[in-house]
């Protein structure tokens, strides 16, 4: 069913409080509704955005932070895997890495690539004898909140993670993943161990007011970025970019926060904190085939109004020791892998 039917096409900032109440209320009282509401108001746990200042045109969006100049003793190279679309359809709403056991942990569904068994009772040995999509036998964790059509119901309207949680449309597949690890402009990487856990973006950031990292681009104009869902030129896709820390303190898997056993490189020279360790920098880049203009948000927190800024993705190292050795030469040895 098309949800523009039912909202009457009317303005984007008026119409998405109707995709909450649908089922629940009568037509005629859900549409007094939806025009009285003020917007992010959070209403028995269930979210009103995204709304129209959500988006930007991706002219009016920042030039992108260039990268450091290599120094001379950089690690030029770059490996890439390859671990599809998540054609399988593999989806939850758990979140293994910040809340194990715990059914729904998220309250927004995840797409995942790479092991194919992950959910909220996934361990380091199940993780490390699952199948997984990744070539090269990368059994890795990557994950990240769906993106969704939000002018069209989705199957999950119903569910947790979903409708339940304020998540409603329908899920939009990536038409392009790309997980690329990098090296660092001022040394060689030293390999991830095994089952390190590590957590970018801010989920939480429409409350917190911390900057998540979050970067949204166009295909086409990759040298502009924003922290607002991009309206990009017709043909071209809405991208949308994770960025890892790649400084370890060279003995921890995890923290309390998932954060702070890594840090960011220093933005200038790319040269690590002092007491930390350059390690493979992964980026994941997501493209999507979106309809035109305010019709795609991400899943989020129900208190996050599902705005572009509290997207992020995590990720956990379960390549085996072999394999994480021939990506790191690749690094060190400037080679594309």
């Amino acid at each position: 069913m098309n949800l523009r039917t039912l909202r009457g096409r009317a303005p984007a900032t008026v119409i998405r409080p109707a995709l909450l109440v649908i089922g629940a209320i009568a037509t005629a009282a859900l549409a007094a509704t939806a025009i009285s509401a003020p917007p992010r108001v959070v209403d028995s746990g269930v979210h009103l955005g995204p709304v129209a200042d959500d988006y930007l045109p991706i002219a009016a969006a920042p030039a992108a932070a260039s990268e450091p100049a290599p120094g001379p003793r950089a690690s030029t190279g770059s490996f890439t895997s390859q671990c599809g679309r998540n054609l399988d359809g593999h989806r939850n709403s758990d979140n293994v890495i910040t809340a194990p056991g715990v059914s729904n942990a998220a309250h927004h569904v995840h797409d995942y690539v790479g092991n194919l068994s992950t959910d909220r009772t996934s361990t380091e040995p199940s993780l490390a004898a699952a199948a997984t999509t990744c070539r090269r036998g990368d059994r890795s964790v990557y994950f990240w909140p769906v993106l969704r059509d939000v002018d069209h119901i989705g199957a999950d309207a119903d569910h947790p993670g979903g409708g339940q949680d304020g998540n409603l449309g329908q899920i939009v597949l990536p038409a392009r993943v790309s997980i690329a690890f990098l090296g660092n402009p001022q040394s060689p990487v030293t390999p991830m161990p095994r089952f390190l856990r590590i957590v970018t973006g801010n989920a939480k950031a429409a409350t917190t007011g911390k900057d998540g990292r979050a970067r949204w681009s166009c295909s086409g104009t990759p040298d502009r970025a924003t922290t607002h869902y991009p309206l990009c030129p017709a043909g071209e896709l809405v991208q949308r970019t994770g960025e890892f820390p790649s400084c370890w303190n060279g003995k921890d898997i995890d923290s309390a926060t998932h954060r702070t056993h890594v840090a960011f490189p220093d933005p200038a020279t790319g040269a690590c904190p002092a007491g930390t360790v350059a390690i493979p920098r992964l980026r994941i880049t997501l493209g999507y085939r979106v309809p035109p203009g305010r019709s795609y948000a991400i899943d989020s927190f129900p208190d996050q109004q599902r705005r572009a800024l509290t997207d992020h993705f995590d990720f956990l190292n379960v390549m085996s020791e072999p394999l994480m050795r021939e990506a790191v030469d690749c690094l060190n040895t400037g080679r594309t892998c």
